[in-house]
């Protein structure tokens, strides 16, 4: 069936071709909405070591950063919250509300970031007042992601969504791309005593001003004209409801697949650099660079790895190939490099490589998994709480194993883990790329 008939017989598909007119606007707005909200997010993890210092001081360098990334974990805990509710928004109200309000949020929890006051000037509560940002910026990013996503992909016609909806992705790691870059600047501009008392807080002041352009851009786009079906079916029950009865399988192979990909995800792009510096003894300067080197040549993968999905291999055939690829290389890549050869760049590069055809593959699967009932509450739902519970714990769990095993290399068994989790996910997702939105 093509396109026309598509949209014919599904309300979904008429939404899908309207929308194609905005596509150009559709992508960039998207894009730059994840630009912003992943440099804000990443970079606490970049700036980890300096912040639990400041914030959490101990006798014992590994409890201190342990907490730390205990805070991040609790940012992702807020994620399946900030789903639920981004999700119920966008459901009921359209994807550009999520947009614009996440985006606020973010940027504004993200500025507050850097004028936190330290554990040296008002004790206990620096710990406390972090907490609380990180919960707001949490909550932000649970539902700004898939929004992006789903208002792309239902914005473009039925042979380019892979495409499109790959580029959210390119937008997170131009993102990623930009914090470790900023705060390599940074570390390598500034003394450490000066990026340790005052320094670690310019790249947030950044991301602060970074907000307010996207959330400039992001006012202009059109808000998607509502189908007939979408309203009669809330009209009904909600959108909630819908994606743990009706769609429940949808929801927990979601669950299971995107556990997987949230450990695949930040071991390598965002809790590797911290390892290269606190295990290996690298430079944390050099190992800033190197990391944002392999983001850099990952990134044009990304849209490669949609348009493949869109023409070539279908979404799930994609994803299989790059999660047993990365169950096979992510352990080797890293017990190589925890041995003392330095060669983080080689390891970063490949394993960069690997995510890349996920992150351009997966965004269009997740939006093509359920209806237009519930499709953003249960894409959302679903990959916050995999990302949440697994992606967002993942440095933290990585360090404590290393703590616990005295093994330098067991992030790389984690890694493998992870994208084992992944495949059994995937084996129970249905492939609809090459159908029209329900």
């Amino acid at each position: 069936m093509d396109a026309a008939g598509s949209a014919a017989a599904n309300p979904s598909g008429t939404e899908e071709l309207k929308g194609a007119r905005h596509r150009p606007k559709s992508l960039i707005g998207g894009t730059v909405g994840n630009v912003m909200e992943w440099y804000d997010f990443a970079l606490y993890g970049y700036f980890a070591p300096v912040i639990s210092q400041q914030f959490f001081p101990s006798d014992n360098h590994l409890t201190s950063l342990i907490a730390t990334f205990g805070v991040f974990a609790g940012g992702f805990a807020m994620r399946p919250l900030g789903g639920v509710v981004f999700g119920w928004i966008g459901d009921r109200f359209g994807r550009l509300a999520v947009l614009r309000l996440s985006i606020v949020t973010m940027g504004a929890a993200t500025l507050l970031l850097g004028l936190l006051p330290t554990e040296s000037r008002v004790g206990v509560w620096a710990p406390i007042l972090l907490v609380a940002v990180r919960l707001v910026q949490g909550l932000s990013v649970g539902g700004e992601f898939s929004g992006s996503v789903t208002y792309m992909v239902e914005t473009s016609p039925l042979h380019r969504r892979g495409f499109a909806g790959s580029w959210a992705n390119f937008g997170s790691l131009a993102g990623a791309l930009a914090g470790p870059g900023l705060a390599a600047l940074v570390t390598s501009v500034l003394a450490d005593d000066a990026v340790q008392t005052w320094g670690w807080r310019l790249p947030f002041l950044f991301g602060g001003a970074m907000g307010i352009a996207a959330y400039l851009y992001v006012r202009r786009l059109k808000h998607m004209p509502q189908t007939a079906h979408h309203e009669r079916q809330h009209q009904e029950d909600s959108p909630l409801h819908e994606a743990i009865t009706q769609n429940l399988r949808e929801t927990l192979s979601a669950i299971v697949f995107a556990s997987g990909y949230g450990i695949c995800f930040y071991i390598p792009l965002v809790y590797l650099p911290t390892y290269a510096h606190e295990v290996v003894g690298l430079p944390s300067d050099i190992a800033l660079q190197i990391n944002a080197l392999g983001l850099a040549l990952a990134m044009p993968f990304i849209p490669l790895a949609g348009w493949l999905s869109d023409h070539l291999l279908r979404r799930r055939t994609v994803l299989l190939i790059a999660f047993g690829a990365m169950a096979a290389a992510g352990w080797p890549l890293t017990a190589l490099f925890a041995g003392g050869h330095l060669d983080l760049l080689w390891n970063q590069i490949a394993l960069a490589l690997l995510i890349a055809l996920p992150l351009g593959a997966a965004p269009a699967m997740f939006v093509e998994l359920f209806p237009v009932a519930d499709r953003l509450t249960g894409y959302s739902l679903a990959y916050n709480l995999g990302l949440g519970v697994a992606g967002g714990t993942a440095p933290m769990v990585a360090t404590w194993l290393i703590s616990a095993s005295g093994y330098d290399p067991a992030p790389g068994v984690y890694f493998a883990v992870g994208a084992l989790v992944s495949v059994a996910g995937l084996l129970f997702m249905r492939d609809r790329s090459r159908e029209p939105l329900r």
